[in-house]
């Protein structure tokens, strides 16, 4: 390795270096005050973790994206957490163990083995939000509400949010009576949005003509409001499950009309995220210019029932990281504003930055032979002797 390559980074792994951290976490402190407004608890599950109980249930999705090491004091494998949903699935089933609706949010860093997306991280900070306990819309609507506001918190003034519901294509897969590898197989597919070779592989399957027509139109049911129309035509037979999903899309649809008419809505009958994870409504929010989602969630009911409570459960998460792209001269006054004080052993001096300091001012003090200038740490005013007191006066 040579001396330049010691300071490389693993792809996908990048720092934030200041003043944009300082914008990072001025953005970390006003979502959680959000979501602190809505009622929602925070946690901090552990970096890492016993991997059976990290990859538990339906977290197996996420089994290649986790890093393995061997535990020296147990002997035990230990994996890295890829998405932090699952470990609030364990807290809420094991630990907290309510029986009324439980709020939970988190913010922390995880770690993947691979990226989900091109020019995405490898190392998100994710921060996201979950409901367990509640089956109706309402919960849906609500963390989808909530994740708009998220995004709006954040800066982001022009949004699509994608609906779909995995339910639709497991109702149709398992009325066509696909075995598991074919509905996995044609799943894929799907999620890849390959026209052709979806309609390839619905000519090489034992279907009626019915279950294959009713397949096919899965993937061409994605736009406007009118999809859920043709949608109820094309798919919907007997009412059943098709029919109640296709009520729930619509429900949080009319929810997030209402509230936020500055969104778009698209509807996507074949968008299958994490069809193994979710099995309810999906839902994504992009933003123009951006190829991946800036966040996505849905919901996920049984997931804790690998830790003895099949609770209900949906939620969202983004990358803070990402988000950071649409933070605009924030107000904060960390990223810019401070006050220069000159090395100076005056008692004085030392009682005027306590006072300053303790009024929420930053003040940067020069060191005995410091040959640098308040311009250096970003300082906008500094700290003058004048008539016997420590006066704020402006850089020239």
């Amino acid at each position: 390795m040579s001396s330049t390559d010691r300071w490389l980074l693993p792809a996908g792994v990048e720092e934030i270096l200041p003043p944009r951290a300082w914008r990072l976490d001025a953005l970390r402190r006003r979502l959680l005050d959000l979501y602190w407004s809505w009622g929602y608890e925070l946690m901090f599950p552990p970096f890492i973790e016993f991997l059976e109980s990290l990859l538990t249930g339906v977290a197996n999705d996420l089994e290649l994206q986790t890093f393995k090491i061997m535990d020296q004091m147990s002997g035990r494998l230990m994996g890295i957490r890829a998405d932090m949903t699952p470990q609030a699935a364990r807290i809420d089933a094991h630990v907290l163990q309510r029986e009324v609706p439980t709020r939970l949010c988190y913010l922390g860093s995880v770690l993947r083995a691979r990226p989900e997306g091109v020019s995405t991280s490898r190392s998100p900070l994710q921060v996201g939000a979950e409901i367990f306990g509640h089956e109706g819309e309402a919960s849906d609507a609500e963390v989808v509400a909530l994740m708009l506001e998220t995004l709006r918190c954040a800066g982001v003034e022009e949004l699509t949010l994608d609906l779909g519901h995995v339910g639709i294509y497991r109702s149709i897969a398992g009325e066509a009576a696909l075995d598991e590898n074919a509905e996995r197989e044609l799943f894929e597919i799907l999620r890849r949005k390959a026209v052709p070779e979806f309609r390839r592989m619905l000519a090489s399957l034992d279907l009626s003509a019915r279950d294959r027509q009713r397949l096919a139109a899965l993937i061409e049911l994605h736009g406007g409001r009118e999809v859920l129309a043709e949608a109820r035509e094309r798919l919907v037979t007997d009412g059943g499950e098709v029919a109640a999903a296709l009520d729930r899309i619509e429900a949080v649809a009319d929810t997030v009309a209402r509230d936020y008419a500055w969104v778009d809505l698209h509807f996507d009958l074949a968008e299958l995220h994490s069809y193994n994870y979710e099995n309810g409504l999906v839902f994504g929010a992009f933003a123009p210019g951006a190829g991946q989602a800036l966040a996505r969630g849905g919901r996920y009911d049984g997931i804790g029932e690998a830790f003895g409570r099949a609770r209900a459960a949906t939620g969202f998460s983004a990358d803070l990281k990402r988000l950071l792209q649409y933070v605009t001269a924030p107000n904060d006054k960390r990223t810019g504003e401070g006050i220069h004080a000159p090395a100076d052993d005056d008692p004085a001096l030392e009682l005027r930055i306590a006072e300053l300091r303790g009024d929420g001012e930053r003040v940067v003090r020069a060191l005995p032979g410091d040959q640098s200038r308040p311009e250096d740490y970003a300082c906008d005013r500094r700290l003058v002797h004048e008539q016997g007191e420590w006066r704020l006066r402006p850089i020239d």
